[in-house]
């Protein structure tokens, strides 16, 4: 078991870092994309790899647990990232839903004739295997999960309970990649009303991170591969990782049938609380 801050106010603070540090990369990003002229090496870094943008919930999770706990709370942190100590039944929710879900929403779609299926991936098997390896390391999951549900989701749990906390969560978090809706070529790249029908499909996302966290006892590692196996199933069958209309409504169906089944089996607490 966790001890957390029961003053809950650090949770404010913890959503102003992970903004700031963010948006202070992606909106310089995102307003060069619409013509703004930045320097050369300011845009370069920008649209490269290097550009920490995503690592903002991670930052802000360790500085607030570094203010709160000393070096001894940056460790206890990152030790959930590690943390095995839960009944291991619920590795199969976390690396077998993601497929389903999110690599089902996009196969509705195909065979509604609304998108186009591209295997290419699966032509390359070793691609297989390292990719969850990258999506773990740099597209998301390690950059996020600390933050999102290592930090606040307990925070937000105690004084909302479950699912009041994944509903606030769920819509922070989607609200956080607002800017890479004006970066061409991102995974959230396209229009402002594209963004807003992936809002419900992120809440009911965030509602199956905190039923998977409160069975393993507040590990983050559940989430990490969830978020990875949630990346690595779009990419498996729309290698692009562009998505339209009907994948998220086809997704977002997919999720409120889990959500239901969930909710229907735990309650708004959404199974057994670990008061962490």
């Amino acid at each position: 078991m966790h001890a957390f801050d029961n003053s809950h106010r650090n949770v404010v603070w913890f959503f102003v870092i992970a903004y700031a540090f963010s948006w202070l990369f992606w909106v310089p990003q995102a307003l060069a994309a619409r013509g703004a002229a930045l320097p050369a090496g300011l845009l370069a870094f920008l649209d490269s790899p290097l550009n920490p943008a995503a690592f903002g919930p991670l930052v802000s999770a360790l500085v607030l647990s570094l203010a709160e706990g000393g070096w001894r709370g940056v460790l206890g942190l990152l030790k959930r990232g590690v943390d095995v100590r839960f009944r291991k039944v619920w590795l199969l929710p976390t690396l077998l839903l993601p497929p389903v879900i999110f690599a089902g929403g996009v196969l509705l779609a195909v065979l509604a004739g609304a998108a186009t299926l591209d295997l290419s991936v699966l032509s390359n098997p070793a691609m297989l295997v390292i990719g969850p390896v990258v999506i773990l390391l740099t597209a998301g999951p390690l950059q996020e999960e600390f933050g999102w549900r290592g930090y606040a989701l307990p925070r937000l749990r105690a004084r909302f309970g479950a699912l009041a906390a994944s509903l606030i969560l769920g819509v922070l978090w989607w609200l956080w990649h607002l800017p890479l809706t004006f970066v061409p070529g991102r995974f959230m790249a396209g229009t402002l009303p594209l963004f807003a029908l992936l809002g419900p499909e992120i809440v009911l996302t965030a509602v199956l991170f905190t039923w998977l966290y409160n069975h393993t006892g507040g590990s983050v590692l559940p989430a990490l591969l969830f978020h990875t196996m949630m990346n690595w199933a779009i990419w498996i069958v729309l290698p692009g990782m562009q998505v339209n209309a009907p994948i998220i409504g086809f997704t977002t169906l997919l999720l409120a049938i889990a959500v239901g089944a969930v909710l229907a089996v735990g309650g708004v607490a959404l199974g057994r609380r670990q008061d962490l």
